[in-house]
């Protein structure tokens, strides 16, 4: 029997329009006691004054979020440390370190500033599993939430001292805190004016490069505006305007992280871990000779690390789900085609900055440019579609969308996929054809958009 759905968590957390249910202050208090309800009561040590670390990006909706959730901990008697704005892995790290009860983040990652979210970490600088995310939002939606009959005592807030300077400690660590590995590197940076501004270009910096910092003056409003990871024009032309070695862009928490070369050509993220799982296996590092990445990975990846001597093993979306099998079996790479990376030798999550130093370190060492070490893959065509839609019906009940799949599938047999999935985070049904003839899977692609379109479309 399988178990009930989760209704408000998505792929990461629960995530929306600030100020909007389930985003109000009301309900994110209660959800902040939901929260600390179901870990305290998982926990069995006494004695120690249970903490919790929140950290947030630069959206203006994320004071209101922190305090609200900040209010509904300190009810159950839990302290909150506050780290401000650092990095959604810096929060992983600092919650493990800190020997916190759970973490929590305030981001809506690449969305945009109107969209905030709350995501948590627990106190192993792991994501939550889904029981654990589906127990908390039971507590949440139940109409008894009460504190207990014995309260005990209000917890208080105080600042995390040196919460981003201890996060880019740590990422000078995870190579050695070589201060020349970058030197004579020149790397354009999109900060995306979200929660990197203050970290990536100090680490870069440290590491002996020549920085050239963009997006780096938040406003509240501006984040992922025209910048960011998911605008890979953008830093295409900043590598081109600033002759610079190599890009680097990050989303608004910086779990992502988008590289592009000298040429300024944008890689995907199935490149760069065919580049990063490739240099592994040179070095025997690659555990079991193994890579995990999703299903949404391009097939190209799959033969690029086959040829090297190793083997990719596929998981659902959400880097959440890649960690869990990584975890399960000990492997120690995985990610998504999306630029979510975990390098799992250093940090418990995606982590941009880490990702992106780990691959700059690959380009130092071979003494090769990227356009050059970019070729270890060679993609499969791919037709991606992303259509808005009013409702999420089963995707074999969509009126003509089936009998598309179906007929695609037939023609493209073993050379190709089609696959279509709904987001966790926003209404949108996503398309993927894969296959050899790039005409031939954008005209089916097209095709099924509007199918979907005339079916369940906004």
């Amino acid at each position: 029997m399988s178990s009930p759905a989760r209704t408000l968590f998505g792929t990461d957390g629960i995530r929306g329009r600030a100020g909007v249910y389930p985003l109000v202050p009301e309900t994110v208090v209660r959800l902040g006691q939901a929260a600390a309800d179901a870990f305290l009561s998982r926990n069995t040590v006494s004695g120690d004054w249970p903490t919790v670390v929140i950290g947030k990006d630069t959206r203006q909706s994320g004071d209101m979020l922190e305090s609200a959730i900040a209010a509904g901990l300190n009810s159950r008697g839990i302290d909150v440390r506050l780290a401000g704005v650092v990095p959604t892995p810096a929060v992983a790290l600092l919650t493990r370190e800190t020997g916190a009860r759970f973490g929590i983040v305030i981001s809506a990652s690449h969305n945009p500033f109107q969209d905030n979210g709350i995501k948590f970490f627990g106190p192993d600088g792991y994501k939550l599993s889904d029981e654990l995310e589906l127990e908390i939002e039971q507590r949440l939606l139940d109409e008894n939430l009460t504190p207990p009959e014995t309260p005990s005592a209000i917890g208080r807030c105080s600042k995390l001292e040196r919460a981003a300077e201890d996060y880019i400690a740590f990422v000078r660590e995870s190579v050695g805190n070589d201060s020349d590995l970058l030197s004579g590197m020149k790397i354009a940076l999109d900060n995306s004016n979200g929660s990197s501004y203050q970290t990536s270009e100090a680490i870069l910096h440290s590491l002996g490069a020549e920085v050239v910092s963009f997006h780096d003056r938040p406003s509240g409003i501006n984040i992922n505006e025209d910048c960011g990871c998911t605008h890979a024009d953008i830093i295409e032309a900043l590598v081109k305007e600033t002759g610079a070695h190599v890009g680097v862009s990050h989303d608004g928490d910086a779990d992502r992280v988008l590289l592009a070369d000298e040429t300024g050509s944008a890689l995907d993220g199935d490149e760069m871990m065919a580049l990063a799982a490739i240099d592994m296996i040179e070095k025997g590092t690659l555990r079991d000779n193994t890579l995990v990445a999703t299903v949404m990975s391009n097939a190209g990846l799959d033969e690029a690390v086959k040829k090297s001597g190793g083997k990719v093993v596929r998981t659902g979306v959400g880097d959440r789900y890649v960690i869990k099998e990584m975890r399960k079996h000990g492997y120690n790479l995985g990610g998504e085609q999306s630029g979510h990376f975990i390098f799992h030798d250093h940090i418990t999550t995606g982590d941009g900055i880490i990702s992106a130093v780990q691959l700059l370190r690959i380009i130092r060492e071979k003494n090769q440019p990227l356009s050059e070490l970019r070729k270890v893959m060679s993609k499969f065509p791919q037709a991606q579609r992303n259509i808005r839609v009013a409702k999420k019906l089963p995707v074999d009940e969509i009126a003509g969308a089936a009998d598309i799949v179906k007929e695609t599938e037939s023609e493209l047999g073993d050379e190709g996929r089609v696959m279509l999935r709904y987001s966790g985070t926003e209404p949108l049904l996503r398309v993927l054809i894969e296959g050899r003839d790039k005409d031939y899977i954008n005209a089916k692609a097209d095709e099924l958009a509007r199918a979907i379109t005339e079916a369940i479309g906004e």
